[in-house]
């Protein structure tokens, strides 16, 4: 019979098999000569204690029973020359989705509006060089989606969605490492994730499918009340027999070309605010209870969430070890996001720390229509870029200053590589905005004494966190309500936030089509 336990082990043995195995004896009383096979489900970090330690959910295998964690395994079928569905989007939705219908035997064709992920470092290094952004091809857009070059962290809280294991296994299988499939927090890192994205495009052109790089969408071809196929830049008329819509948060194009044919969208809330970045020793310092950290242990992070005056505060896409990067996708925006590396072993943590927007927060009077939220948005990252001066130095600020609303007289040092300019990052955000992050930043610091604090950087302006439009579907079949077989999927329709959520989607819209064509 099988035996489930929970073991704390301390950083010094965390890699030692034999370490382990006698603290399962142990706990389970087992002779000194019995060595039993175990499974590691899950490791997580316990820091409560002054010694941190990891927590390990441990599956023990009598003989008779003995069983291994093996990779999900992928039986790819036939295609079937009738059908074809036109994905909008090679990002973890897209991706996934196209491997989900190769398993249905359906060809897939994916068309992307950026670059593949290899060739878009050449455009991320112009932005951080030059200030130049490709609308195209950037952090948002490219092969891989926003999260190629945005960190690559897996977690998500996503489980009725679908299959997680399965996503997680399909990354294994395309060389993310194995650790993924146990942590409580898994993480591939920038450096790792852009090899994955590679080897799942390889494996949807061997089995059939088809993916179109600088081929943007300039129009849906609707046909009584049905999609019939799309125009792409470059490639013309692309008959298909289902669409499916999984072009990202930022795919403000998509947004203005559904609501010019008159195809329901909706505004919808978001979250918008800063990035605040501190020295990594701080936080390993705050979190762990003393610094330097152990060397086994990982980078600290944190999560934090308040309510202030009615709206959430809550930190957002924390990167520890990592680097802020400039995110706009067109001229004349700030934008900016995180990023991590495998090993997170840069000396600057950072996170967004972000408020709720509702929709009674925008301003009417000059907001309106389904792309009100979308308006709001640009409007205020233009107002960041020209605090900048026009170019792709983010407005910053210290902590303390923001909360007191002055100007900084002088900035500590930054990972923002195009560089950072004392500015009021406080007359940038709505006022409401803005009231809340004071009070928030030091509700937080009583949460994590020391968080609050003139060595931290508050940047503006942390504006991408999900989509701020909803693209409407029906939640039976899944397709546009409007029109036939338009399947609008993941972040950029409102209906996942983060990789494996995403990809999640992207599988279950996938199966539907399936089930109908």
């Amino acid at each position: 019979m099988n035996t489930k336990l929970s073991l704390y082990v301390d950083p010094d043995d965390i890699d030692s098999p034999r370490a382990i195995l006698d603290l399962i004896k142990k706990q389970l009383n087992l002779a000194a000569d019995v060595d039993p096979e175990y499974v590691i489900h899950r490791k997580s970090i316990d820091a409560r204690k002054k010694r941190p330690r990891f927590l390990l959910d441990i599956e023990v295998f009598s003989p008779e029973t003995l069983q291994k964690k093996t990779l999900f395994q992928v039986n790819f079928k036939s295609l079937s020359p009738d059908h074809r569905v036109v994905i909008v989007g090679a990002g973890p939705a897209g991706y996934f989705a196209a491997l989900e219908l190769l398993e249905q035997g359906i060809r897939p064709i994916l068309l992307e509006r950026g670059k593949d992920v290899t060739s878009r470092r050449k455009d991320i290094q112009q932005i951080h060089s030059k200030g130049i952004v490709n609308p195209h091809s950037n952090y948002c857009f490219g092969e891989g989606g926003a999260g190629a070059y945005s960190d690559g962290k897996l977690y998500t809280r996503s489980h009725k969605r679908g299959d997680i294991g399965k996503v997680l296994s399909l990354m294994v299988a395309h060389g993310a490492p194995e650790d993924i499939l146990i942590d409580a927090h898994p993480h591939i890192g920038s450096n790792r994730l852009p090899r994955v994205v590679k080897s799942i495009r390889e494996t949807i052109l061997s089995h059939g499918g088809e993916i179109h790089f600088e081929s943007w969408v300039t129009d849906l071809i609707i046909e009584g009340g049905r999609v019939t196929g799309v125009w792409a830049e470059g490639k013309g008329k692309i008959p298909a027999d289902a669409v499916i819509l999984a072009t990202g948060h930022s795919a403000r194009d998509i947004f203005e070309l559904l609501d010019r044919k008159n195809i329901l969208i909706e505004p919808k809330p978001f979250a918008l605010g800063v990035r605040v970045e501190h020295p990594q020793s701080l936080i390993d310092r705050i979190q762990y209870h003393h610094s330097p950290r152990h060397p086994k242990l990982p980078a600290a992070s944190y999560r934090l969430v308040e309510q202030i005056d009615g709206r959430g505060v809550f930190s957002f896409c924390m990167c520890p070890g990592g680097f802020i990067v400039p995110a706009a996708t067109a001229p004349g925006e700030m934008v900016i996001n995180g990023m991590s590396l495998a090993g997170r072993d840069a000396p600057f943590s950072n996170s967004g720390v972000v408020v709720e927007v509702r929709l009674e927060d925008i301003d009417a009077a000059s907001e309106k229509g389904p792309l009100a939220a979308m308006d709001f948005q640009k409007k205020l990252e233009q107002l960041a870029f020209q605090a900048g001066g026009n170019g792709l130095l983010a407005p910053a600020q210290r902590m303390t200053d923001f909360a007191a609303g002055k100007l900084s007289s002088v900035l500590p040092k930054s990972s923002y590589k195009p560089g950072i300019v004392s500015a009021p990052v406080h007359e940038l955000l709505p006022e409401g905005i803005c009231r809340r992050l004071q009070a928030a930043f030091q509700a937080f610091d009583r949460k994590m004494k020391g968080y609050f604090t003139g060595e931290a950087l508050v940047l503006a302006i942390e504006s991408r966190t999900s989509s701020p439009v909803r693209i409407p579907r029906d939640e039976n079949t899944l397709m546009h309500p409007q029109v036939e077989q338009l399947y609008p999927c993941s972040e950029g329709a409102g209906y996942a936030g983060g990789i494996v959520s995403a990809a999640l989607d992207g599988q279950r819209v996938a199966r539907r089509i399936s089930e109908i064509l």
